[in-house]
């Protein structure tokens, strides 16, 4: 089969690992808490590859208690539909606790695959960690 239907990248593939003939930009995460939110601040490629390692990180704040998290993506330059699911999944689960997640994008790529797929208007979107953890809710 052929590339993932949904798919953003703002820049070719760079650096990284190779895997399958071609090269790859690893994802790292970093979390932190602030305001009463947990931050993760992902950059590189979320895809097929990388997604488990998100969802990984997500799932694990949430289990420890997290109910306001902030996932920031503007040093995240390609997500596919594995990337969308992921936090699709995340907002379940804090949804279901009662609690909330905000995304932090700019204008590039992933917003572009978020407007298209009509996530854009199930997120709240923010431009910067400081707005979204102002924007909070209850709680």
């Amino acid at each position: 089969m052929g590339a993932p239907i949904l798919a953003a990248r703002s820049r070719p593939s760079a650096g990284g690992a190779e895997r399958g003939g071609g090269i790859v930009i690893d994802l790292s995460i970093d979390t932190r808490d602030e305001a009463g939110w947990t931050i993760l601040r992902a950059a590189g490629e979320v895809d097929l590859y990388t997604a488990p390692r998100l969802r990984e990180r997500l799932l694990g704040a949430i289990e420890g208690g997290a109910t306001r998290v902030v996932v920031d993506l503007v040093d995240v330059s390609f997500m596919d539909s594995s990337g969308l699911g992921v936090l699709i999944g995340g907002l379940r689960r804090l949804r279901e606790r009662g609690g909330e997640l905000a995304l932090v994008c700019g204008e590039g790529a992933v917003r572009r695959v978020l407007a298209i797929t009509g996530l854009d208007q199930l997120f709240p979107i923010h431009a910067s960690v400081e707005r979204a953890t102002a924007s909070a809710g209850p709680g």
